[in-house]
Formats: structure tokens, sequence, C-alpha cells
């Protein structure tokens, strides 16, 4: 039965690259869960990140924001007291905006001993979850070693069902089983292919949806947004079986690189190749055995999320939720010589989006692809449209997508944009850069994608002739004119208001409209030229 409330399904995988969905082309592996969900929604098939790390990420998700403008650069760069996010917008409009599983948020301690706010009062708490109620934070940490971000409720519950241990997380869901039923650390590659000790139905990724289920079901009429944010297919790249031998090596889509980018003359770039988890991922013997699980991953991923899909049917609530399935960055698996995420080649920085809109105005958009450039900061002024918000453009840097999921043509953005702080990275010393000349900055038109490199030459690729981004034009004197028109569109965004946002463009208006404040006058000469003016002297100075 459809409810007269509107719900928002906030669904974000970590790590997932958009290339490895059966929906975005991939033959290697099928998904068909989300392949319904985007024959029932739109597919965007040009979305990116604003970092391709997940920290910053996220924090872009969270305010509608580039990373430039909430300061949060890197992963445990708190995001600073005072940063509006969507559930700050949200709750204005009386949606309760909650969290089951993962953010990555780092709170600003320091900034809210200063305004005095308690870590432990409802705004403290607000705060420090970057402004969800949090029915479940599960951010896939150790707990031994990283205290204070631990997954206290997985933890509990691999316990309540027999599988205890000092840290149930690292023993259960991160220990593997080996061939001789010895235990081994998921935290090694070699380890990759032998099924993790904890069964498939306890697994990160089955316990959340079914958070996520539990939460959905105790909700009344009272609009809500549901973060639901998994884990995986982030590391450790351990899966419960049968996840785990599902793929072999000859699943495996082809590398993606070549010995021109090896052999690269940019100094960034080598010392990216030459960092340990690229050296890794760049030999076959790793990437033969890491990838198919990685694979297994999103396809346990898949089969949940066919879980919960069924959830919503059987329950109505697919009449009144819009859905949402994102990534907060991609994977490169040994492609361009690297491993991790990082840097701005697609498979990194593009990610999958998938919306279902419920709304009867969607209907003409469904099962369809849109090749607009979108950012991961068009979420949240999106959703504050869905539940009849007005537009906050001093604030959002991001757009609202609903006319593109409506069946409208709107101007859009002419290019997207995604910034990487890479200060902490051992690439920065090793290329000998000072922290603070550390950025990046990618600007992408559709065709060319340009990376801005501070103190270096940029990168430069063609994705019309050159899609698999192997060729770097960056130094080639060739494509200068490319090169300057990109930096110009560099310069034209660095040059936009981004951190007014305390006044609204209404206001400004206003304030402009009335001149000075009452009661305030300057440069006047006489009375006359004030009544030309139309105005009178103070009450308090009229004499």
């Amino acid at each position: 039965m459809a409810r007269n409330a509107k719900n928002v399904l906030f669904i974000m995988a970590d790590q997932l690259r958009w290339d490895y969905l059966s929906c975005y082309g991939a033959t290697h592996i099928e998904t068909p869960h989300l392949d319904a969900l985007a024959a029932r929604g739109v597919r965007f098939d040009r979305a990116y990140v604003q970092s391709p790390i997940c920290g910053p990420s996220r924090m872009s998700f969270y305010t509608g924001r580039y990373v430039r403008s909430h300061g949060s650069t890197w992963n445990g760069f708190p995001l600073r007291v005072g940063e509006p996010t969507l559930g700050d917008h949200l709750r204005e409009l009386g949606v309760k905006c909650s969290l089951v599983g993962k953010t990555h948020m780092t709170p600003d301690i320091a900034g809210m001993k200063r305004l005095g706010i308690e870590p432990d009062s409802t705004i403290g708490a607000l705060v420090a979850e970057c402004g969800f109620d949090v029915m479940v934070r599960d951010d896939g940490t150790n707990h031994t070693d990283y205290p204070g971000r631990c997954a206290e409720d997985y933890d509990a519950y691999l316990r309540s069902h027999g599988m205890g241990g000092e840290n149930p997380w690292e023993e259960w869901a991160n220990t593997a089983v080996g061939p001789d039923g010895e235990w081994l650390s998921g935290w090694m590659l070699e380890n990759a292919p032998y099924p993790a000790r904890v069964p498939k139905e306890h697994s990160e990724s089955a316990w959340l949806t079914t958070r996520g289920i539990e939460y959905i079901e105790a909700q009344g009429d009272q609009p809500w947004l549901c973060h639901l944010s998994y884990i995986k297919p982030h590391w450790p790249y351990l899966v419960p079986a049968p996840y785990n031998d599902l793929y072999s090596a000859a699943d495996l889509p082809p590398v993606n690189r070549s010995d021109a980018e090896r052999e690269t003359d940019h100094p960034l770039m080598q010392a990216w190749i030459n960092m340990r988890v690229s050296k890794s991922f760049s030999r076959d013997a790793i990437r033969d055995i890491v990838a198919p699980v990685y694979m297994g991953l999103i396809k346990e991923l898949d089969d949940q999320l066919g879980r919960l899909f069924a959830y919503l049917e059987d329950s109505g609530r697919m009449d009144d939720t819009l859905i949402v399935f994102c990534s907060d960055h991609g994977d490169n698996m040994g492609d361009h010589w690297m491993g991790e995420k990082d840097l701005f080649h697609d498979c990194s920085a593009r990610v999958p989006l998938i919306v279902y809109d419920p709304r009867p105005a969607a209907d003409a958009t469904r099962g369809t692809r849109c090749e607009k450039l979108v950012e991961a900061i068009d979420l949240a002024p999106t959703f504050v449209d869905y539940y009849g918000g007005a537009p906050r453009p001093h604030i959002f840097e991001g757009r609202n997508l609903t006319p593109l999921l409506h069946g409208q043509d709107p101007d859009w953005r002419p290019f997207a944009v995604s910034e990487y702080d890479y200060s902490t990275r051992d690439a920065r010393r090793a290329a000998g850069v000072d922290q603070n000349d550390a950025r990046l900055v990618m600007i992408f038109d559709g065709r060319w994608k340009y990376v801005h490199v501070e103190t270096m030459r940029p990168l430069l690729f063609d994705l019309d002739t050159d899609p698999d981004e192997l060729n770097d034009l960056g130094a080639d004197p060739a494509y200068s004119d490319t090169l300057e028109r990109m930096r110009n569109l560099h310069f034209d965004w660095t040059r936009r208001h981004h951190n007014r946002i305390t006044r609204d463009a209404a206001t400004v208006e206003a304030m402009a409209d009335a001149r000075e404040p009452p009661g305030i006058l300057i440069g006047y000469a006489n009375r006359a030229e004030l009544e030309a003016d139309g105005l009178g002297m103070p009450s308090h100075s009229d004499r």
C-alpha cells in the first residue's frame, strides 16, 4: 500500500568501479538486481566524485560542496564545525536523516571544544556524525589499532551468533580459512582467494542490509532519508564462500595499461607508479587472485541488494521512496600500473549512479541513460528539492538532478571537477613536493581531461581518441591551445564564490537596494541630496 510520506534510500558502495556492473556494459560479471533498478530509473553514464578518496568524497556527497569549500581534504581531516550538511538541510524540512553504515566522518573535536559543544549532547552528536541520526555506524575499521572508529554493533552481532574473540570483525570477517583449515590474515593479498571465516549470511554486507530493512520497518509516516552505506567491495579483499571462488583470472577484463605510462617523464606519475600498492597490483600474480575476489564482493553486494529491493517491493515502499545507488570512488585494480584508488582515471574518479524516482513525472525516463556531466555534489540539492525545499545555490555547489530525471533538457555544467590532496601519500615525498603544494585538480569537459598539478606540468587526455586514458598529452606542444583552454576553465572555477554561504542571493539584493543600514548616511553633502534619494534624516539627528 502506498504511503503519503516521501522517503529517500541513499545507497552507497565503497570503492566500486562503474565498469564492474553489467548495466554499465560489463560482460565479465552480472549484477541483475542493480540492472533491474537501472531499468526502472535513470543510469547516469558520466558521474564523477569530487575526490577519488573516501573521506573527502563523502564529505562532498553530504554537503553538496566541493572539497576546496568544505575543507575536509583527506581521510581523517575533520569536517569543520558549522559546515552545513544534508542532515541540517533536511531537518529544517521535517525529514529524519539517518545513517546505517559508513561515513568516514571525522569530527572537529577542537572546534566543538572551542564553541563549547559537548560531544554527547544532541547537537554535539549530530555535528560529530556529519548531521546524521545514527542507527549504525560501521566504517569497516579495526578497533584494536584504530580506537574510536570501530564496528561495535557488528562485533556485538557476531558475538550473538557464536562468533566471538577479542576482535570479531578482524577474527571472522577479515580472517580467511586456508586449505588446511588454518587461519590467514585478510590483509595479505595472497590470502584473497580463501573464504572468510564468517558465513555469507553473517557478512558485513548481509548484516548492513538487514539493519537497513529494520530501519525502514521501524519508520512511520514521517518522511525519512536512510543513508545505507556499505563498506564493500573496499579492501580487505576477502569474501565468504561461495563468493570467494565464483570467478577466476579467466573472467577478468584485460588490464588497462601501457608501457608508455610506466616510462612517463612526469615526476609525480613516476612516484605514484613506484608506491608499494601500485607495484603490488601491477603484478599479474596479484591482480589475477585479487580482482576475482573483488568481483565476488560485488556479486555478494548485488545479491544483498536483491533482498533489499524485494523487501521494498513487498512492503509497498517502492511507491514512495526515491532510491539512489552510487559509489564513493572506484578502484584502479592494476590499471595504469596502479593499485588502490587515487588520481583521476575513470576507473577511480568515475562512479556508477542510478536513480529511481517513484513519481509519475519520471515515467518518461525509466530505463534510460543520461550522458550529462554529473557530480557527487548534485545529490544533496536533489534531495532537498524532492522534499519541497527551496533552492540553496549560495550553499550548494551541485545541481538539482530532478529536471534530468523528469525528461527535461536544462542548461548544464560544461565541465566536471574533482580534487585531490596527496600531502599524506608516499608519492608526495618521493617527488620532493612540499605538503602545501600537494594539490591536484581535474577538469573534464566531456572529451578532454585536464589535471592541474601544482609545481609541475599538467596532464592531458583526449577521451575521444584515447578512451582508455593511456596517452598523456600534457607535454606535447601540439596541444598548447587545448591546454590553455582547459587551464582557463580551471581558472574560471577557482574564481567562483564558494564561501559566502550565510547570505542568499535575495538577501544580498535587498541589502544592495537598501544601500546602507538604517540610520547610516554616507557621502551626502547636504539635505537636498538626501531628499533627492527619497531619504530623511535619522530621528536622533534630525535637527
